[in-house]
């Protein structure tokens, strides 16, 4: 097996905090916590593909880091030194891994168990600030270099794009291969005694093989958490895993309720299809939608939360002063019941309807525009429409990567619904085109996108430009359908709380409060509704932390009334 080398056969340099190196004073914390081991040379510490439940730190001589290990072509990332430590993410969230790390001549190491480090994390925030970062810093590595599994399937399956949206929206770090472009496709296949009929597969370095597997079925595989039934009954159940939800999650767990949350895709929410949001409080810089929510998931652990996925909320039904949610997980249903309910299910971007779009959605009409997009569309030209903050952010993301973006909006003006700030950069963007007043006539292709017909409302002209993909921001629904008559919604389904609530003919459904109800909670008590989800919601990732924090804030006042406040 000869190995290629990707950073080098030396210690890379840490320019950017992914490879720290622990100080003698770090390193006898961590010991206090874990054991000392001389370890053979060759001696796998972490194997690629599987689950590991322990933090490495190298005291003497050195580790190697490998993708594909045992494949044709492995790939050496790097040598890990004194004083370095193992571990990314997946470390924290009990995900399989996506390396694997080999001992090298003489080396020595310190082994902490994965449920001692969480706990020494909490302790020590210095410590636990320098880990974290570094193993946020390290996926994103995984990620750009295409490790981890591969997806291989055709680009006009919808199974295939499924499977591609559910690992980027996870940050799952994989790579695709496309049956239409990749010569050597088809041969990796029949290797492994399958077909192109077969696809879309996932395929683990190791010769794991799944058949078209569910969203459910690759979490499964990769060891994300699915929800378990059992009789213990939460303190907070969280219905949704967006900002609000996440929020949530993380002020239920610290202060000491029993918490769980889930969600049927990923964790973000919408704002995980955010490349990059530069007016949140705290990130002056900027921060991408997926990144912020995978901080959030990983500090609501840290507090004790237990974060599910994929899991479809069915129902919600009342079980006297608790409340019952049926999930849905793979065609089985599981139940869990709490004694409070935060519902954060969100908003979802509305289709577009326009002739020759459905023939051409598989292939070139995206609902988000994240890394996994841009990499499709790189080098061709593209359309983004809407005239929001999401359009505005989408457009100046893939002008980055592609040659032209248009950003068409029926909006006369973009200032009616953007941000200052993007519709400045826009403005002075050179790849972007605006066209304002504008109506998408119909979409044109064969199999692929080729151009889109335009008319300006004004004038009536028609104009026809030539894109790749097409991204649409053009408004959202709310996620409450599997909610039925249990809390009252207004007239476009969002949920109605606090007064709006208490003043609802819908209201009549549920059972009297027998007091006001709280500004977040719903016509049912116990049942709270924060985020985009909520009737008269700010649409801002700010404003959606802000619910979830403060629905926290007032269950409390809800389980002292019923007497079942945590202690």
């Amino acid at each position: 097996m000869t190995i290629t080398d990707t950073v080098g056969v030396t210690e890379s340099p840490d320019s950017y905090g992914a490879y720290p190196r622990l100080s003698a004073d770090q390193i006898e914390t961590l010991a206090t916590r874990g054991d000392h081991r001389d370890v053979a040379p060759g001696e796998v510490l972490i194997r690629e593909s599987e689950p590991s439940d322990r933090f490495v730190v190298i005291l003497r001589g050195s580790v190697q880091v490998i993708t594909g290990y045992g494949s044709d072509e492995p790939q050496r990332l790097l040598v890990h030194g004194a004083g370095r430590f193992l571990g990314e993410l997946g470390l924290l969230a009990g995900q399989a891994s996506f390396y694997t790390a080999v001992a090298g001549e003489g080396a020595k190491i310190l082994v902490v168990p994965v449920e001692q480090l969480a706990e020494l994390l909490q302790c020590d925030t210095r410590l636990g600030d320098l880990i974290v970062r570094a193993f946020f810093i390290r996926r994103e590595i995984l990620i750009g270099l295409d490790a981890g599994f591969r997806i291989i399937g055709s680009r006009y399956s919808a199974d295939t794009r499924r499977l591609r949206e559910f690992a980027a929206r996870n940050r799952l770090p994989h790579r695709y291969v496309d049956l239409e472009e990749d010569t050597d496709a088809e041969e990796a296949l029949r290797a492994l005694g399958l077909t192109p009929e077969d696809t879309p597969v996932v395929i683990w370095r190791d010769g794991k093989v799944l058949r078209n597997p569910s969203n459910a079925r690759l979490a499964q595989a990769i060891g994300l958490t699915t929800p378990r039934p059992d009789s213990g009954v939460r303190d907070l159940l969280v219905i949704g895993a967006g900002p609000a939800g996440l929020a949530a999650a993380v002020y239920g767990a610290a202060d000491g309720l029993t918490t769980t949350a889930f969600d049927a895709t990923a964790t973000g929410g919408q704002a995980a299809t955010s490349s990059r949001i530069e007016n949140y409080l705290g990130f002056p810089a900027g921060i991408s939608g997926a990144e912020l929510a995978e901080r959030a998931a990983i500090q609501a652990r840290r507090f004790g939360a237990e974060i599910n996925l994929p899991a479809e909320a069915v129902s919600l039904v009342p079980d006297g002063e608790l409340q019952a949610a049926s999930l849905d997980l793979d065609g089985q249903r599981v139940e869990i019941v709490s004694r409070t309910v935060v519902v954060a299910t969100g908003a979802r971007y509305r289709e577009l309807d326009v002739p020759g779009i459905s023939e051409l959605a598989a292939t070139s009409v995206c609902y988000a525009a994240t890394f996994m997009e841009a990499r499709q569309c790189a080098r061709h030209p593209v359309a983004v429409v809407g005239g929001g903050n999401s359009a505005g952010q989408a457009a100046v993301f893939l002008a980055e990567v592609t040659p032209r973006v248009y950003l068409l909006a029926r909006e006369y003006d973009l200032h009616q619904k953007m941000s200052r700030y993007l519709v400045d950069r826009i403005s002075r963007h050179p790849r972007i085109v605006v066209r304002t007043h504008t109506r998408l006539q119909r979409a044109e292709g064969d199999g692929c996108l080729e151009a889109l017909v335009l008319e300006d409302l004004h004038t009536g002209e028609q104009e026809s430009i030539p894109v790749h993909m097409l991204f649409v921001f053009i408004g959202a629904r709310p996620h409450t359908d599997w909610l039925g008559d249990i809390v009252a919604l207004d007239a476009d389904g969002f949920v109605l709380t606090g007064t709006d609530a208490a003043s609802a003919p819908r209201g009549d459904h549920a059972r009297r409060l027998g007091r006001p109800p709280h500004p977040l909670e719903t016509s049912r008590p116990g049942v709270f509704a924060a985020g985009d989800v909520r009737h008269g919601a700010t649409r801002r990732v700010g404003s959606a932390v802000g619910d979830g924090a403060a629905a926290v804030q007032m269950l409390h006042d809800h389980l002292q009334r019923t007497g079942s406040a945590a202690r």
